[in-house]
């Protein structure tokens, strides 16, 4: 016979749950997608027609929430090693080299890089939003052990990051620092990963991240492309 007081002691921990856990972890997500967003709408730029940049986030962002998934449920598994970390903080490290090297070579030549591989522009979606994850991923299961709970935060999450993503392609075409700005915060977050395998000490505290963010966000929102020296 089903014992009425489980049910009702699980029922209020699902409500628990809910009301305080999933807030925080689809708060958390959302914080951590800013940088995200702007590498992956960057990303998506690099196909000329606006059609196929929606679509491949939208694909793109779709086999990303495949992987989150993949790596909630391996979590505590993957965080035991530390090569998973370095990974993710080299490939992030090297999509910033990639950028400024990149920005070096159109500024000398006057053209813009184009992906000429829409393939391409989705695996390199799905990486870097996994990369992106090793970081939050650690935070979500850090405040719940429970994996529904925090593939739910995920999905959200994954929901918050497509809009913030599609918006950040409107503000790239509008802002003269923001994509530089977001390539610095991919930067920062990247170095942490790496200092994170080093040595968990060498790791700067979250409310310094959060006030470089910022402050770069803050830059990078700074000049519209009206409003640069050469058109005034």
């Amino acid at each position: 016979m089903l014992d009425l007081d489980h049910v009702f002691e699980f029922s209020r921990n699902l409500e628990l749950n809910l009301l305080v856990l999933l807030p925080i972890l689809v708060a958390l997500e959302a914080v951590l997608s800013a940088d995200n967003a702007i590498a992956l709408a960057s990303i998506s730029c690099g196909l000329e027609d606006s059609k196929l940049q929606n679509k491949a986030l939208n694909i793109g962002l779709f086999l990303a929430f495949i992987l989150r998934i993949i790596l909630i449920i391996t979590a505590t598994w993957v965080i035991k090693y530390w090569q998973f970390e370095l990974l993710g903080a080299l490939y992030l490290l090297w999509l910033v080299f990639r950028y400024f090297t990149k920005k070096n070579q159109e500024e000398n030549s006057e053209e813009t890089v184009r992906y000429h591989s829409f393939g391409q522009v989705l695996v390199l979606i799905a990486i870097t939003d996994l990369a992106f994850s090793l970081d939050s991923v650690t935070a979500a299961i850090a405040i719940s052990d429970r994996a529904w709970l925090v593939i739910t935060g995920a999905t959200v999450g994954i929901i918050i990051l497509r809009f913030m993503a599609s918006l950040f392609i409107q503000w790239l075409k509008e802002y003269v620092y923001l994509e530089t700005a977001g390539y610095l915060t991919v930067g920062l977050v990247g170095l942490r990963l790496l200092l994170r395998v080093i040595d968990s000490a060498l790791v700067p505290p979250e409310w310094l991240m959060v006030v470089l963010t910022l402050s770069l966000f803050a830059w990078g929102f700074s000049q519209r492309v009206t409003d640069s020296p050469s058109n005034s």
